[in-house]
């Protein structure tokens, strides 16, 4: 049975935890309005993240941010659990100075939203301390889960940097010099620059050469890493500001506030106002 603590503000989960025994819980592709972090242990599994697909052997910990589509199926045997915890109980944006977790766990168009994990034994501990206090409810419990929470979160920042020094990236050639310097170009330039063809003319080189770059070393289309790049700076928006679509919009380069409602709403399956009343500042004004 899954542990959860309710919003006494809002009636909605604020943070919950789910042991499972096989993957049936994850079989249909799914959307929630909170992160989720799944310690999967197992030998095979299929992974399916934005519509792009992952082979895992293994055991991992997958990291997914609100609205975020994903799917997990296995022939094999697989268990483990699922932590999730909603903006409102712990937000990544706010806490970043002392928890980077963006970028690195969450919104990280340009690496894997998954790890090996390198040792089991400190994630497990944690569940166990979480685990026993969600069930406890004695006075500062909030305050308790949100500490073992961080803890958590930092401990999978450094598994994942660890995991990330050791993919095909590290290895140096022509290749990986191109897709750092269209990394760096993206992130310079997507409040401007929209379309592969630009980025293919500012890096002097083809369209194909960098779709056959950014498909081998990152599973992605350059379509997929440039739109990725730009909802990430529109969720942090939505999050954090009182800015209306249109000022987001324009900021970020659609002078059409309904052409990026559409851009927004096909990529992470909700509209602008839709993700900003249920995760965003909206949500946060009125508690």
């Amino acid at each position: 049975m899954p542990q959860f603590i309710i919003d006494q503000q809002t009636g909605e989960v604020a943070l919950s935890l789910e042991h499972f025994l096989n993957l049936n819980l994850f079989k249909d592709t799914q959307r929630k309005n909170c992160y989720s972090i799944i310690f999967l242990k197992g030998e095979k599994a299929s992974l399916s993240i934005d519509f792009r697909e992952y082979k895992l052997e293994g055991n991992h910990v997958i990291c997914l941010s609100p609205y975020q589509s994903f799917a997990l199926c296995s022939d094999t045997e697989c268990h483990g659990f699922q932590l999730s915890f909603h903006p409102d109980f712990f937000c990544t944006y706010r806490h970043q100075n002392e928890v980077e977790t963006e970028g690195v766990l969450f919104g990280n168009f340009h690496d894997l939203p998954f790890f090996k994990i390198v040792d089991e034994t400190s994630f497990l501990n944690l569940i166990d301390q979480i685990s026993n206090e969600i069930d406890i409810d004695c006075i500062a419990q909030h305050e308790v889960l949100v500490s073992y929470l961080k803890i958590f979160l930092i401990e999978a920042i450094r598994q994942k940097k660890k995991f990330s020094k050791n993919v095909d990236l590290s290895c140096y050639n022509m290749q990986t010099e191109v897709l750092q310097s269209l990394m760096d170009a993206i992130n310079n330039h997507y409040t401007e620059k929209h379309s592969p063809k630009e980025y293919a003319d500012l890096l002097c080189t083809s369209t194909k050469t960098l779709a056959g770059i950014t498909k081998k070393y990152m599973n992605q289309t350059l379509t997929c890493l440039i739109s990725n790049r730009i909802l990430i700076e529109a969720k942090r928006e939505l999050y954090l500001t009182p800015k209306s679509i249109k000022e987001i919009a324009a900021s970020l380069g659609y002078m059409d506030e309904f052409y990026f409602s559409r851009f927004f709403k096909k990529k992470v399956g909700v509209s602008p106002n839709v993700y900003r009343k249920t995760v965003g500042f909206d949500k946060q004004s009125t508690l």
